[in-house]
């Protein structure tokens, strides 16, 4: 290389060949001279020592070449020994254009099949997902659908994100990325909605609903929950471990939803919402709300937080909002109490436990909608079902529901910036859905409370099992709440059914 640079400088100070008339001869011989001895230095070197060094082939019939381009005859040239193997550099693949850094991360794997994390719609126009970015900076809502989930033909994964802080927009496509990978492995580890039909997720509904009134859980639930809780444990350590994403003063919530056939388990993290659409005795469209905000608000929280020192209190501009901050210093102040990330606070109180509830599906059941707080904090869970209802298509529903929050957050706070804003529409009875909102919706402002048979759901009981530790933390050593050690209990929790029964308004 060092004889080859010598040559070009002797050539570009001498080589007037191309400038000057009249050495062109010159020039020529002294190309040749260079080319010999170029091939001489190789073939000095003898055979190669290793099976590696025959990478200098290459130099070798290009040197072939140039020798017999210039006229100079060639016998034979050995390849570069190991010794020269510095000189033989790879040639790197130039990245092609339009390439993103997530793809890029990813290994440009191709997309699983049945997997929707766009606008858009799923295969089987089953659901409809749409996000709109807000006035507040980057989009940090993500959201997922993912049809034939776990190699099930009959089961659909629905999930919704909200990121917070600098880097929550990373959280949250994170999450979205991994969580359902590893739920999908752990509810296969726990022998639970993989790899063909398992008895123990196909029931009789009228049993599983006789076992919901006596307030039992169905025998597969249990493993449900060990599952999600397992799946939002590794989650969340994988957050902690990541080096590309500082997640100290970042996270994200997750809403997620797993439906295979009538059975509906939900796993809910921090202030993101899931409502069921559902019609009621009288065939009237009403919202029941399948998971609880979890905020520092719930007594069972705020004391779970303020044991491990971490204090609540609302800022004087919000004054209905309360928030978590650090024991010494006014920071973060997150206004959930749990999450994936925030590991400022994770030793104050904020866990990565998912609340996770059963529900089975009847065929007064249409549709289920996971949202951001960006919809509930302007539309309730009534104007949401009735929005669903009216919706020119399944296929643009998710997307008719982000437009009409959008439309309210300007209405009913012009002086505020619009959130980001994110949904998921899961349609669950599609022949029943058409056929009963041609009915249309109708006005009830004094329905009751009251359960149904239809609209029961089994909460996680407030203690967990010793079975269910052990299933845990089998093969591995770790807690189930991180930095939290004693006894692994659940806080009592509002049941949903008694928060809201909202009837839709036309």
């Amino acid at each position: 290389m060092v004889a080859v640079a010598a040559g070009r400088r002797a050539g570009a100070v001498g080589g007037g060949g191309r400038r000057r008339a009249g050495c062109g001869d010159q020039s020529q011989a002294q190309q040749r001279l260079l080319a010999v001895a170029v091939a001489a230095r190789f073939a000095e070197a003898g055979p190669p020592q290793t099976a590696e060094a025959s990478a200098g082939g290459c130099c070798v019939e290009l040197l072939e070449c140039l020798l017999g381009a210039l006229g100079v005859s060639v016998t034979a040239v050995a390849p570069a020994p190991a010794q020269y193997r510095w000189a033989v550099r790879s040639i790197r693949r130039r990245r092609p254009r339009g390439a993103s850094a997530e793809g890029r991360r990813a290994g440009a794997e191709p997309p699983a099949p049945g997997r929707i994390a766009g606008n858009g719609a799923s295969a089987s126009a089953a659901a409809s997902l749409y996000t709109m970015q807000g006035k507040k900076g980057v989009n940090q809502d993500a959201m997922v659908v993912w049809e034939n989930f776990g190699s099930k033909d009959d089961t659909v994964f629905c999930g919704v994100f909200d990121g917070h802080g600098p880097n929550g927009h990373l959280v949250a496509k994170r999450v979205r990325d991994l969580l359902p990978v590893k739920l999908s492995a752990n509810l296969g580890r726990n022998g639970v909605a993989t790899g063909g039909t398992t008895p123990h997720m196909v029931e009789d509904t009228d049993a599983s609903l006789e076992k919901e009134e006596n307030d039992e859980p169905p025998e597969f639930f249990p493993a449900l929950r060990a599952s999600f809780l397992r799946a939002f444990y590794v989650m969340d350590r994988d957050l902690k471990l990541h080096r590309n994403i500082d997640c100290a003063f970042s996270g994200t919530t997750a809403v997620t939803v797993i439906k295979q056939g009538q059975n509906l388990i939900i796993g809910n993290l921090g202030d993101s919402r899931a409502v069921l659409g559902t019609r009621d005795e009288e065939n009237h469209l009403v919202a029941v709300q399948l998971t609880v905000d979890l905020k520092p608000s719930i007594p069972s929280e705020a004391e779970r937080i303020r044991q491990r020192r971490g204090r609540i209190f609302s800022l004087p501009d919000e004054p209905d909002v309360a928030r978590v901050w650090l024991p010494t210093f006014n920071s973060p102040g997150l206004a959930m109490a749990r999450s994936f990330g925030d590991f400022c606070l994770k030793n104050y109180g904020i866990i990565s436990m998912p609340d996770v509830s059963y529900h089975c599906i009847t065929e007064k059941d249409e549709f289920v909608v996971l949202a951001t707080d960006g919809v509930w904090d302007v539309l309730s869970n009534g104007e949401v079902v009735s929005i669903i209802s009216k919706a020119p298509s399944q296929v643009s529903a998710a997307q008719f529901l982000v437009e009409s929050a959008q439309r309210a957050w300007r209405t009913r706070y012009p002086t505020s910036k619009t959130d980001d804003c994110a949904a998921v529409c899961l349609f669950l009875n599609t022949e029943a859905a058409s056929t009963s909102s041609s009915s249309g919706t109708k006005d009830l402002t004094n329905v009751e409370a009251s359960s149904s048979k239809h609209s029961l759901t089994v909460k996680s009981s407030t203690a967990v099992p010793a079975n269910l530790v052990t299933a845990l933390v089998e093969d591995e050593e770790w807690s189930v709440l991180d930095s939290v050690s004693g006894p692994v209990t659940l806080p009592i929790l509002p049941k949903p059914t008694s928060v809201v029964k909202e009837s839709t308004k036309d």
